[in-house]
Formats: structure tokens, C-alpha cells, sequence
């Protein structure tokens, strides 16, 4: 069988019911025509990179199926195309590597980052009391040091420019004529 995806963003103006039946009806069509839908996901409400049909925000989804021929992409597309709701869609044929990042990816293996749990420490946090110190101004802090005095950088030399020599002119004897 063969991998496909198609991506198609619904116009927001409409309601939330209507923008699930629209979905639903790409669902069914998935369905009636034998293929076997991999996943679904709704990724909701997402504003565009350039308006289109003067909205700058869409309804995003993306079917992930399989399909024995890829006749139902043309069937699909053209209702697509026909679909006022539809304001643009996008349909791939996914390869090995393409099935590998979308499981992945849904296992929570690619584009979640874990963040790293840091102990927190008491000592880190004043109390309350000193708080109150430093706000009246009776500080039991040491002063702060100073920042060390950066050297400014030395002037650089003078350049000199010295003009080449002139060249030596020798004199040229005079010729006379003799008659």
C-alpha cells in the first residue's frame, strides 16, 4: 500500500460544527473509496504566512492514509478544488522515511522538547525578613566590587607618507652646428 497525506486549511469564518463536517466529509470520502486512515490531526486554529481570501488565520488538517492505488488523490483534490470552505490544500506522497517521522513524531519522539527539571534550593531564595532589610535600606550584603578599569587601546603611530624621489635630469650637451 501506499502513503499518502494531505493538508488542507478551512476557512475560519465559519463554525465550529461546520468546520468538522467539512473535515468529516474529506473522512468519509477517505473511507467510502477503501482507504485505511493512519491518523488524523486536528492542529485547530493557526494564523497564515500571507493572507488568503483577505483571512489571515485557517483551520489546519492533516490526514495521514494508506491506499492501494493512488486513484482517490484526483477524486480528492478536485473535490477540494470545488470547496468554497477550502481555502488551499496539500497532498504528498510519503515515502519510508516519511512514514518514520509521522510515527515518530505522534509517539512524542520528533518536535516535543522535554524540559530538564532543575531542584530548586532554599538557600537560592531570601526570606522574607532580609527582603524587608534590603527595602529599608540596612543591607547586610557586602558592597559590590568595582568592575575592573578596562586600558584604553593605544593610539595608533602616525603614518608617514614619504613622496619617492625625483628623478635625476642630466644635463644634455648642446650641439652646434659648423657650417
Amino acid at each position: 500500500m501506499n502513503n499518502y497525506e494531505v493538508t488542507f486549511i478551512v476557512d475560519p469564518v465559519l463554525s465550529g460544527d461546520e468546520i468538522k463536517a467539512t473535515a468529516q466529509v474529506y473522512e468519509q470520502m477517505l473511507k467510502n473509496e477503501g482507504c485505511n486512515i493512519v491518523h488524523i490531526d486536528e492542529m485547530g486554529l493557526k494564523p497564515l504566512a500571507y493572507p488568503i481570501n483577505k483571512r489571515s488565520s485557517g483551520v489546519y488538517y492533516c490526514y495521514e492514509y494508506a491506499a492501494e492505488t493512488g486513484a482517490i488523490i484526483s477524486k480528492m483534490e478536485l473535490a477540494l478544488r470545488r470547496d468554497e470552505r477550502i481555502m488551499r490544500f496539500l497532498t504528498i506522497a510519503l515515502d519510508k522515511h516519511g512514514v518514520k517521522y509521522n510515527d515518530d513524531k505522534r509517539n512524542g519522539l520528533i518536535g516535543k522538547v522535554k524540559k530538564k527539571v532543575k531542584p530548586s534550593k532554599k538557600e537560592d531564595t531570601p526570606s522574607r525578613d532580609s527582603r524587608d532589610r534590603d527595602r529599608d535600606g540596612g543591607s547586610s550584603r557586602p558592597p559590590r566590587e568595582a568592575a575592573p578599569a578596562v586600558k584604553p587601546a593605544p593610539a595608533p603611530a602616525p603614518v608617514v607618507v614619504v613622496p619617492p624621489p625625483a628623478p635625476v635630469v642630466e644635463p644634455v650637451a648642446a650641439v652646434t652646428e659648423e657650417e
